[in-house]
């Protein structure tokens, strides 16, 4: 009878830690947020490769780019740099450059 018992009390106290880490993990999650919101970017999404600063995205030229917080380095993932090179070398760019905003060609 007391073996009933025992896995109703282990069965309650797993449910109890289970809703406590949900509860916290929900906690980090919403700080998370609030700190990103408060540095204008979004969630931090790894570390950097070279420092121990974190990385964040960015937009360039219409592409997402990645720099550290702390060294300023930028990484860009597999086929960002081909598309900066071709806005760069595209027919218009001076226009954008000196006019942004101004011209619809691309």
């Amino acid at each position: 009878m007391t073996d009933i018992f025992e896995e109703r009390r282990r069965g309650l106290e797993e449910e109890y830690f289970r809703r406590k880490d949900k509860e916290s993990l929900e906690r980090l999650r919403e700080a998370i947020r609030e700190e990103a919101q408060q540095h204008g970017a979004e969630p931090v999404t790894m570390a950097c490769p070279r420092c121990t600063g974190k990385l964040h995205s960015q937009v360039y030229d219409e592409v997402n780019i990645d720099r550290c917080d702390t060294c300023g380095g930028v990484w860009l993932d597999a086929g960002e740099l081909e598309q900066i090179i071709g806005e760069e070398s595209g027919p218009g760019r001076w226009f954008r450059a000196l006019w942004p905003g101004r011209t619809s060609e691309k």
